[in-house]
């Protein structure tokens, strides 16, 4: 009897060990946040269909609460009748983890059309609430994405209403966007920013992130030559362009040139507009040579690659096509006074 009841009492205390407990606890943790939300889905290629007859609302998981961390919901919303359109507006209660480099890497929400799945727009941090946003159609998709680290709070609360096509019609007219201004306008405008963040920022306020991210986003096929010999980098390169340099005397020094001149590109918009070159420069006030006047002229050209944004309108389609593109430019590598007339000196 008495070694049934030491058998008995070690029973008991093993099942009642810290380590048992604990793994039974994170089982059912793993199960649980395995589990489909119900307000959205997880999976990042499923989504959650709202047919919207009226108006409503659509919220990340424990909103004002911090929402939780690594999930993926997506909800479609869907108009019941196809002439009407969807408004979303956004609760003034906007905090997600805060952008790197002004970019949405890690925690946002972003709004998709879904006729031709163009993003209108991407949004995370708490600085600035995301404005209206309206569908083309009567659909449109909405995706929250929270990463493994760092949630905060309050997460996005969206508002959403019908509105109909002659609604719209009968608008009072907007302010035209940049992409709608005469060329020569535009490139005036275009001018006047120093980098390519406020360039982006005012050709697309809503989406401004995503394009600056497209551009420096490598692709499948030939990479252009500026990237090949290692000057590809992020924002960098084309925002010290524009710098201040030295002056020489009949050596090869920078001069700025007008892209689209140099180019005889009018049809089209590089940024900056003016790139920095090697060009020979200076006087000849010490010309060795025996004549009346001397000039500076160049010894040795070279043709250089520089990357630049090109903007160009798009054929019979309202907006600006953006891209990366390399323009050959010749350089001055080496310089000297020569005679007026005699460019080999």
């Amino acid at each position: 009897m008495f070694l049934f009841g030491i058998f008995s009492l070690t029973l008991v205390l093993v099942s009642q060990r810290p380590g048992v407990h604990a793994e039974s606890s994170l089982s059912g943790k793993f199960q649980a946040s395995g589990a489909k939300e119900q307000n959205g889905v997880q999976e990042p290629h499923h989504e959650k269909v709202i047919t919207v007859s009226t108006n409503g609302s659509i919220h990340s998981p424990k909103f004002p609460y911090t929402y939780p961390r690594n999930i993926i919901l997506v909800w479609r919303l869907v108009a019941v009748e196809e002439n009407m359109l969807i408004q979303l507006t956004f609760d003034e209660r906007f905090g997600l983890e805060d952008p790197e480099d002004d970019i949405c890497k890690y925690d946002f929400v972003e709004v998709e059309e879904p006729s031709d799945g163009t993003v209108l727009g991407r949004w995370c941090g708490s600085a600035t609430v995301p404005g209206k946003q309206i569908s083309k159609g009567n659909q449109i998709r909405i995706r929250f994405v929270s990463d493994e680290y760092f949630p905060s709070e309050p997460g996005f609360y969206i508002h959403y209403t019908l509105l109909t096509t002659l609604h719209m019609e009968s608008a009072s007219p907007t302010v035209l966007p940049p992409s709608a201004l005469p060329l020569e306008l535009l490139n005036n405008a275009v001018a006047a920013f120093s980098t390519i963040e406020e360039l982006i920022r005012y050709l697309e306020p809503e989406r401004w992130q995503l394009d600056l991210e497209d551009l420096y986003k490598p692709t499948w096929h030939l990479l252009g030559k500026a990237y090949i010999h290692g000057r590809k980098s992020r924002v960098v390169d084309l925002n010290l362009l524009k710098e201040e340099v030295r002056m020489y005397s009949c050596t090869p020094r920078n001069f700025s040139v007008s892209v689209r001149e140099e180019l005889k590109r009018t049809d089209t918009i590089f940024w900056p507009l003016c790139l920095l070159v090697k060009r020979c420069g200076g006087n000849c006030g010490c010309c060795q040579h025996s004549c009346s006047e001397c000039q500076c002229v160049p010894t040795k050209v070279t043709k250089k690659y520089h990357e630049v944004l090109q903007l160009k309108p798009r054929s019979g389609v309202r907006g600006l096509h953006k891209s990366l593109t390399d323009v050959p430019l010749d350089h001055h590598e080496e310089c000297d006074c020569v005679c007026k007339g005699n460019t080999e000196g």
